[in-house]
């Protein structure tokens, strides 16, 4: 088969590198890839918001299969748009259409189908220009932490957790006014809830699915979980708390339904769904869905699946997964982001990698990077993610560390304390 996968950071050099190990795989492109995937395909220059320059580029390569890696080309419709040209609705697509990405796309339009179909969730109060003196006086009411979602892709950046109340209420209006453009016309205000976080993945035909193995990723830029968001510092997996009783929990009252309920409502969905959850008094709770693998969670799930994902990818655009088999590595994996100086806030690009030639033990995923004729630069906030397995959590760290060591380039920074909560 000749593949294309969208994307360019670590997740997507991540599913490339799965994928070259398939034996149905003929030709691999990445699109538009970095450093990394630039060693297992061919990387190819194009822009994730032009479907008609990634259409024409199927048609003249040949592309049987494109996995779409980031959400923003599923909430846009991409998978809508292979479908509607005669030419191109051949192509499978994993990526569920744009109703089904709508699941990421609007935090209300979640939180709806949750309600309706039972999952189990915060309270939320839903806030536009029109009730904002309703939504100030929610506030005023509800206990701190609060928590304020922007209801549409904010690049990350959308989720505000406040103890104050003064701050709590003028941030909402900053939001309803424009702080995050129109991802933040609407703003999900939510009931907090304490506990512990885990993210669970499923790849879905729309009818069977299969869970793949869960993960715990590390969003604080901060050891201790201290400062500002990020896109991710570190992942593990397995993940100790989620036995088989409680991932018999989250199958039965978060899986399921919501498999179901996207059949009630007829979206049709091929792709993964990422359950984030959170751990509440032994019972789980969905914070968030995302319609597309996680970034750094990918760089340790995807490792420790065993069977050829060309062919699990392949089975899921036919919808025939209900007979597939998956088998998992039943080692640990862990990952460490490393991150310019300054990340998430503002950083340098352009910064030379060395060390690569040194690295033992360890899958170096390129999340943010870059090449200049034979040298690798550093070209994001989050550059390299560096995966290992070992017989336990603490083995696997160590791996991790001791690579994170030898990499080199100016300013790098990564959290040293990956892990060390569970």
């Amino acid at each position: 088969m000749n593949v294309l996968i969208l994307g360019s950071g670590g997740r997507e050099h991540a599913f490339a590198w799965k994928i070259a190990e398939s034996s149905l795989l003929d030709k691999l492109y990445i699109a538009p890839g970095n450093a990394g995937t630039d060693k297992l395909g061919t990387n190819v220059d194009l822009s994730l918001s032009n479907f008609d320059l990634i259409g024409d580029f199927a048609i003249e390569n040949q592309i049987e299969l494109i996995v779409v890696g980031p959400e923003d080309p599923l909430v846009n419709g991409i998978h809508d748009f292979f479908d509607s040209r005669s030419d191109l609705s051949t192509i499978k697509v994993i990526g569920p259409h744009k109703a089904g990405a709508m699941l990421e796309g609007s935090k209300e339009f979640a939180k709806q189908f949750m309600k309706k179909y039972n999952i189990p969730t915060a309270g939320y109060f839903p806030v536009t220009k029109e009730n904002l003196p309703e939504g100030l006086k929610y506030l005023a009411k509800a206990k701190a932490p609060y928590v304020l979602k922007a209801d549409g892709l904010a690049a990350g950046k959308g989720v505000i957790i406040t103890h104050d109340l003064n701050e709590a209420q003028s941030t909402l209006t900053e939001m309803i006014e424009g702080k995050f453009g129109d991802a933040s016309s609407t703003v999900v205000l939510e009931e907090f809830l304490d506990g512990i976080e885990l993210s669970v993945f499923v790849l879905t035909d729309g009818t069977s699915y299969k869970i793949l193995p869960e993960a715990k990723d590390y969003k604080r830029i901060g050891e201790g979980d201290t400062g500002p968001n990020t896109g991710g510092m570190g992942a593990v997996s397995p993940v100790p708390f989620a036995t088989p009783g409680f991932m018999k929990k989250i199958e039965n009252q978060i899986i399921q339904p919501t498999i179901l309920g996207l059949q009630e409502e007829q979206i049709p969905y091929c792709g993964f769904i990422f359950f984030g959850l959170i751990k509440v008094n032994n019972n789980p709770f969905v914070i968030e869905y995302n319609v597309r693998m996680g970034d750094p969670e990918t760089e340790v799930v995807l490792p420790r699946i065993k069977s050829d994902l060309l062919e699990l990818l392949n089975a899921a655009a036919q919808n025939n997964l209900l007979g597939y088999n998956v088998h998992f590595d039943c080692r640990n994996a862990t990952t460490v982001m490393m991150v310019s100086n300054g990340y998430p806030g503002s950083y340098e690009k352009g910064k030379t990698i060395e060390g690569f030639d040194k690295i033992d033990d360890s899958v170096i995923f390129h999340a943010g990077t870059s090449k200049s004729g034979d040298k690798v630069l550093s070209n994001g906030g989050r550059v390299l993610a560096i995966t290992s397995f070992g017989e336990d959590k603490a083995d696997a760290l160590r791996k991790s560390f001791r690579n994170a060591e030898i990499i080199s380039f100016e300013g790098k920074t990564y959290r040293k304390d990956i892990g060390f909560d569970l």
